[in-house]
């Protein structure tokens, strides 16, 4: 499992450096939108009806001011507009970054 070695935010973006010495950029603001957790994406019942969740899909000038591991496969991070709540594992994190490298 590729793994997290050092984050730094540098500007507008946070720079990985991952385990197999490959290095990932994205921005901060993208980083939240796309926060995994219940707040952002809601939470689905049995029969699959969404409950929560929020509509909107931009964050601009959120900035991450720090994070902590969780366990040895999530990263949860402190942005600046309070929202703290999603955990981002190694796999996720590392494909929200390709998809924002496309742009």
């Amino acid at each position: 499992m590729i793994t997290p070695e050092h984050l730094e935010v540098i500007g507008p973006e946070l720079a990985i450096r991952w385990s197999d010495q490959s290095e990932d950029y994205i921005p901060c603001e993208r980083l939240r939108a796309w926060s995994p957790s219940a707040e952002n994406t809601g939470e689905r019942d049995l029969l699959g009806r969404k409950y929560g969740g929020t509509d909107q899909k931009t964050f601009p000038g959120v900035t991450v001011r720090g994070w902590r591991t969780i366990g040895g496969y999530a990263i949860q991070f402190d942005f600046s507009d309070g929202h703290n709540t999603g955990l981002y594992t190694y796999d996720y994190l590392k494909a929200i970054c390709a998809e924002a490298a496309k742009g």
